[in-house]
């Protein structure tokens, strides 16, 4: 895009916010909220690329399955969220053998 191009499309963008009363801060936290809701990539490749899976498959995914590529090879892996179990606490205050030589052996 010409430099002259993108003046004239910036003027034209500050002279219809000013006609709305958009501010920029309005406009910014707009686009912020989009991308926080823009769907994770199903698919991706070895060079960053991917896809939601969703609208038009890309073309390099596109020229990568008429090579031969299967679909799933590209598939991000989305391993189960890890739950850390609750440890339990142990009350040693019952314990009769706490103190005693037999609680400091060590097993063999």
């Amino acid at each position: 895009m010409g430099e002259r191009k993108r003046d004239s499309i910036i003027a034209y963008l500050r002279h219809r916010m000013e006609e709305y009363g958009i501010e920029p801060d309005d406009l910014a936290s707009a686009i912020a909220g989009n991308q926080t809701r823009q769907k994770p990539a199903r698919y991706q490749n070895a060079t960053g690329d991917n896809w939601t899976g969703d609208g038009e498959m890309p073309q390099w995914l596109k020229q990568a399955i008429s090579a031969g590529q299967r679909l799933e090879h590209f598939e991000v892996a989305s391993a189960p969220p890890v739950q850390e179990s609750p440890r339990k606490t142990i009350d040693w205050r019952d314990d009769p053998f706490a103190g005693s030589p037999l609680a400091r052996q060590h097993a063999d």
